[in-house]
């Protein structure tokens, strides 16, 4: 296996269908999931915070700042084209269950599966780019994306506790 395509996912999820699939990027397949302690509506709405930050390295990707630690519940309202993390545009979501995102030739959907008493969060991209720039930035996108889903659990699993 290439370095930096799979973290975290199960062959099960590296196969099951996702919406990014089926938008004709091709290229490579980069496959990430995580394990949440928080009910799937948590982590959603946690997913719907990328609408105004990355969650990954704040250093690289938001100039220092940090991005939020309070969940803002207005995020969740969502439209096909509106912006996330900078840079992607909202494709196609449905409500508590997945959200797939575009910009240039790369395409990612996060999908939200119920597991035992909380969720597994499995996030599939699809680089389109020449073979080797595509390697590269699945190779980055690693490091940046295992930061993000790291931190999206800290968040949910916190926003959790607070519920119970």
């Amino acid at each position: 296996m290439i370095p930096g395509l799979v973290w975290g996912a199960t062959e099960a999820e590296r196969v099951q269908p996702l919406p990014c699939d089926d938008l004709g990027f091709g290229g490579v397949q980069a496959d990430r999931a995580i394990s949440i302690d928080a009910s799937p509506r948590v982590v959603y709405a946690w997913l719907c915070q990328l609408r105004v930050a990355p969650y990954s390295y704040d250093l690289l990707d938001r100039f220092g700042r940090r991005s939020p630690r309070r969940r803002d519940p207005g995020l969740t309202e969502l439209e096909v084209g509106q912006r996330f993390m900078s840079l992607f545009d909202l494709v196609s979501f449905v409500p508590g269950g997945q959200i797939t995102l575009v910009t240039g030739r790369i395409c990612v959907t996060y999908a939200v599966r119920p597991e035992g008493g909380g969720t597994r969060l499995v996030v599939r991209m699809h680089c389109g780019a020449p073979w080797i720039v595509a390697r590269a930035l699945a190779l980055g996108d690693l490091v940046m994306m295992r930061k993000q889903l790291l931190t999206l659990k800290t968040l949910a699993e916190a926003e959790q506790r607070t519920l119970a």
